[in-house]
C-alpha cells in the first residue's frame, strides 16, 4: 500500500510538532511505502534539517506555510472572473455560517456553498498554475467585502471595517496557499491509495483535494483538535475578525469531517471535543499515542526480590517524590510546592526532584518563581551547627549529576507526580507507569483515561488533597508496589508503540477495503470492467445526508440511518 503522510510542522523536521510518533509509525509499518508531504512553519525548522529516514520512505516534499513567493502567474479576464465567483462564495458562506459557540450547526446550504468554492478555486490554481497573486490581490478584499454587505449576512460580519477585512483576507491567503502547490498530478497525491493527515486544520487541505481530483480516501489523526484551538486564539481581535476566521477554521473542519473515511482521537477528551465539533460517532476510532517502552524495560522489569530488597532499603531511608516535565505555569509547580510542605510535616525527611527545563521566556520567570518559593518553604536544614545545610527540593535537567535518562530518575523515585491544571494526553505519567512507579496526578486532560484506577487522582489546584494522596502512598510499600505494577501492565497493553502501529495498519486495510474501485479494474480479457465508479459519485453536493424531518427529537425511537457516501 501506498500511503500519502500529510504533516503541517511536524515529521520529517527534527523536533517538529508530531514527529516521533510519526516517525515510529513510518518504522513500524516497512510493508508499505510511504510518501511525506509535509508544510514548515519557520525557517529555524527548515535549518534544523530532517530525521534520518528509513528506506520506506520513497519521497519527500515540502512547502513552506510561512512564506510564499511570487509564482509569476498572471490571470486573464476569465480567469479573474471565475476568481471573483468562487473566493465571493467562499467569503458569502464565512458571512453566513452560524455564529461560532451557539448550538447551531452549519447548514447544507453553507458547507456545499464553502465545498464548491474551496474545489472551484483549486481547480482554477490547478488550471492556471496558481493562486498567489490573485489571493493576495485588491480584488479578494473586494469580494470579502461585498459579502460582508451582503443583505442576510450576519452581523459581525456587517461590522467589519477596512482593517479589519484587511486581516481576515491575510489570514484566508496563508490557509489557502496548499491550492497553488503542483502536489495533485497523477504521479503526485494522485498515486497514493491512501492519505493520513496527522493533525486537523490546513494539513487536511492537500488530503481533500486528492480525494476531490481523484478519489483518494482520507484518514485524518487529532491528538489535540484544531478547531478548539482557533476558539481560543487571537483574544484580542475584533468580534468581526474572531467571527470570520473561526467562521472559516469551522466550516473546513465540517468538510473534514464530512470527507474523511475515518477520524482518529487520540483519547476520550479529544474524541468529545470532535463530537461536539459535529463529527459523526460512526466515523471515529479512538487510537492512543504510542511510546517506546524499551528504555525504561530495565526500570519496570526489575525481579521481584530486587523489588522487595528495594522496598526494604526505601522503608529505611528517606523517600523521593518525582516530578518530570516542561517547567510552566500550566504545570502548576507551586501547588505541588505548598502540597509539599504538608507531605514534608507528615513524613519528615521526604524529599521532592524537579526535573525538567523551562519552556521559552515565561518558562524561565516560573522556574526562578518556584525556586524563590522553595526556598521560602523549606529554609536550608542542617545537621549540626558545623554542617551544610541542604533544601530537599531540588530543580535538574535530564542529563545532569545523577538524572542521566528519565528512566535513571523514576528508577530513584518513590512516587511519580503529576500537579497540571492543563493537560493533553500525559506522556510523561505513561513512561512512569512503563516505570512500574505509583502516581498521584490532578484531574486534567486524559489523565483519567490513562490511569485507568492504576494510581491516584485528586482535584487541580487542590494542594492539601495532592499531599495527603502522597502520603497515603508514602506509607503504604505494598499498595504502592500493587499499584505500580497494574500501572505498567497496563501502559504495555494501551500505550505502547506495538499496539499504536498495529492498530493503524488495521485501520489502512479497512479504509482501503471500504474505498470504491479508482483506476480502472481489467477483467480476464483485459478489457476495462465497467461499472467500477457508479455516476453518482461526481454529484456535487452532501446528497447523501439524511433529509431533516420535521419530527421531535423525544418521538424518534432510534437514529436515522446515513448511508454511506459513494466515491
Amino acid at each position: 500500500m501506498r500511503i500519502g503522510l500529510l504533516t503541517e510542522g511536524g515529521y520529517p523536521y527534527v523536533g517538529g510538532e508530531g514527529g516521533v510518533w510519526c516517525d515510529r509509525l513510518v518504522r513500524g509499518l516497512d510493508r508499505h511505502e510511504f510518501d511525506v508531504y509535509a508544510f514548515s512553519t519557520g525557517q529555524a525548522q527548515e535549518d534544523a534539517g530532517w530525521l534520518p529516514l528509513p528506506p520506506q520512505v520513497a519521497r519527500v516534499r515540502t512547502a513552506p506555510l510561512w512564506a510564499a513567493e511570487e509564482d509569476g502567474v498572471v490571470h486573464g479576464r476569465r480567469a479573474r472572473r471565475r476568481f471573483t465567483e468562487h473566493y465571493g462564495e467562499l467569503a458569502a458562506a464565512l458571512c453566513h455560517a452560524a455564529e461560532p459557540g451557539t448550538a447551531e450547526k452549519p447548514g447544507t446550504a453553507e458547507a456545499d456553498r464553502f465545498t464548491n468554492a474551496l474545489h472551484g478555486l483549486a481547480e482554477l490554481a490547478r488550471d492556471e498554475g496558481g493562486l498567489v497573486a490573485a489571493l493576495r490581490s485588491e480584488q479578494a478584499v473586494r469580494a470579502l467585502e461585498r459579502a460582508c454587505r451582503a443583505p442576510g449576512a450576519r452581523r459581525t460580519a456587517r461590522e467589519a471595517r477596512v482593517p479589519d477585512l484587511l486581516t481576515v483576507a491575510d489570514h484566508l491567503e496563508r490557509a489557502l496557499r496548499p491550492l497553488s502547490l503542483d502536489w495533485y498530478e497523477e504521479d503526485g497525491l494522485g498515486a497514493v491509495d491512501l492519505c493520513h493527515a496527522a493533525s486537523g486544520g490546513i494539513a487536511v487541505l492537500p488530503g481533500l483535494l486528492a480525494r476531490h481530483f481523484f478519489g483518494v480516501p482520507l484518514l485524518v489523526t487529532e491528538y489535540g483538535v484544531r478547531l478548539r484551538t482557533h476558539y481560543l486564539t487571537r483574544p484580542d481581535a475584533s468580534p468581526a475578525v474572531r467571527s470570520l476566521l473561526a467562521a472559516f477554521h469551522g466550516l473546513l473542519t465540517a468538510e473534514t469531517y464530512r470527507a474523511a473515511s475515518y477520524l482518529v482521537p487520540g483519547n476520550a477528551h479529544a474524541r468529545r471535543w470532535q463530537e461536539r465539533c459535529g463529527a459523526d460517532r460512526a466515523k471515529l476510532r479512538t487510537i492512543h499515542p504510542g511510546l517506546d517502552a524499551t528504555p525504561f524495560t530495565r526500570v519496570g522489569e526489575d525481579r521481584p526480590e530486587g523489588r522487595e530488597k528495594g522496598a526494604e532499603r526505601e522503608h529505611a531511608g528517606p523517600h523521593t517524590l518525582v516530578w518530570i516535565g516542561r517547567v510552566e505555569p500550566a504545570k502548576d509547580l507551586v501547588s505541588l510546592l505548598h502540597a509539599f510542605a504538608e507531605v514534608r510535616a507528615a513524613e519528615p525527611g521526604t524529599r521532592l526532584r524537579i526535573v525538567g527545563r523551562p519552556s521559552g521566556p515565561e518558562g524561565e520567570a516560573y522556574l526562578g518563581h518556584c525556586r524563590a518559593l522553595a526556598a521560602q518553604l523549606f529554609p536550608d536544614e542542617a545537621d549540626g551547627p558545623h554542617a551544610v545545610g541542604r533544601n530537599p527540593v531540588t530543580f535538574e535537567e535530564l542529563g545532569g549529576p545523577g538524572a542521566e535518562t528519565t528512566a535513571d530518575v523514576q528508577a530513584g523515585g518513590t512516587v511519580t507526580v503529576l500537579s497540571s491544571v492543563v493537560e493533553g494526553f500525559p506522556a510523561g505519567l505513561i513512561e512512569a507507569m512503563f516505570c512500574g512507579r505509583a502516581t498521584v496526578s490532578t484531574d486534567v486532560g486524559a489523565v483519567v483515561e490513562v490511569i485507568g484506577g492504576t494510581g491516584l487522582v485528586v482535584p487541580p489546584r487542590n494542594p492539601r488533597a495532592l499531599a495527603e494522596a502522597c502520603v497515603s502512598l508514602l506509607r503504604d510499600p505494598e499498595r504502592r508496589a500493587r499499584l505500580g505494577a497494574a500501572a505498567r501492565a497496563r501502559a504495555l497493553e494501551l500505550f505502547s508503540v506495538e499496539q499504536n502501529v498495529a492498530a493503524f495498519h488495521a485501520l489502512y486495510l479497512e479504509t482501503v477495503a471500504r474505498t470504491p474501485v479508482r483506476r480502472p479494474v481489467l477483467d480476464g480479457a483485459g478489457d476495462p470492467q465497467p461499472f467500477a465508479a457508479p455516476a453518482e459519485a461526481h454529484v456535487p453536493g452532501h446528497w447523501t445526508g439524511p433529509t431533516p424531518r420535521a419530527v421531535p427529537t423525544w418521538a424518534v425511537e432510534t437514529p436515522e440511518p446515513v448511508t454511506e457516501t459513494v466515491r
